[in-house]
């Protein structure tokens, strides 16, 4: 049975997704609703949380790409788990908004396995670009087509997207949602992910301007995981 109508209404839009469910889903960090969804295109199952009477129009939107690693593990390598942390709570305290948890994404759409072996590679002394080119994979394999159709079903027209990366901005125009404002998503870095920071700024672009002079000051990630959970 698929639920394409009720309380977070709709959208007429053509998709390539179909929405299947939509539950409650009470958290830590406030009451959601999670509305589940079956992706056409990758044959993913899909999940948006939506938090309040989120409206049409500059909705505060998380685009999160799985990292189980940092999600699940809370992995010091990279900065995902805090991000979505954070992201929530932002969230929350704007009384409404969306996060888009995007499947499929692992490892910038490397997957699981591919991850891993770029990691290794990155412990050995490449960064993350090289580490994928090395393995012979995209530097980042990355769809946002089904998070805009996700949006475009929810009755989303244009977004505050919470982001340091320009490509979830210019992905999401070419796919016909607005992005009224680009809001950083900016997490203290540590001597175990700075690294890794830098080169997201460096060599993909990302809006990182914390990480001026930040290598004085990081700690070790052991030394501020308790500052980090708490952002």
């Amino acid at each position: 049975m698929t639920e394409n109508v009720g309380v977070l209404g709709g959208n007429a839009h053509s998709t390539g997704v179909t929405r299947v469910v939509t539950a409650p889903l009470p958290t830590v960090y406030g009451d959601f609703q999670a509305v589940g969804y079956l992706d056409h295109h990758r044959g993913e199952e899909q999940m948006v949380l939506v938090y309040g009477d989120i409206g049409e129009e500059e909705v505060l939107t998380r685009l999160h790409s799985e990292c189980l690693t940092g999600d699940a593990f809370g992995s010091t390598h990279c900065e995902c788990g805090p991000q979505l942390v954070t992201a929530l709570r932002e969230i929350v305290a704007e009384g409404r908004g969306v996060l888009v948890y995007l499947r499929g994404h692992e490892g910038r759409g490397i997957g699981l396995l591919g991850k891993l072996r770029a990691m290794k590679l990155q412990a050995e002394g490449l960064d993350t670009v090289e580490a994928n080119l090395a393995l012979g994979l995209p530097v980042d394999a990355r769809d946002y087509r089904v998070a805009a159709d996700m949006l475009h079903d929810l009755g989303v027209r244009s977004v505050r997207l919470l982001s340091n990366n320009p490509r979830k901005r210019e992905a999401l125009l070419r796919h016909g949602i607005r992005v009224t404002e680009q809001v950083p998503l900016l997490i203290p870095p540590c001597e175990e992910n700075l690294a890794y920071l830098l080169t997201k700024r460096e060599r993909l672009d990302h809006y990182l301007p914390h990480l001026d002079g930040a290598r004085q000051e990081a700690v070790f990630c052991g030394s501020a995981k308790t500052g980090a959970a708490e952002e």
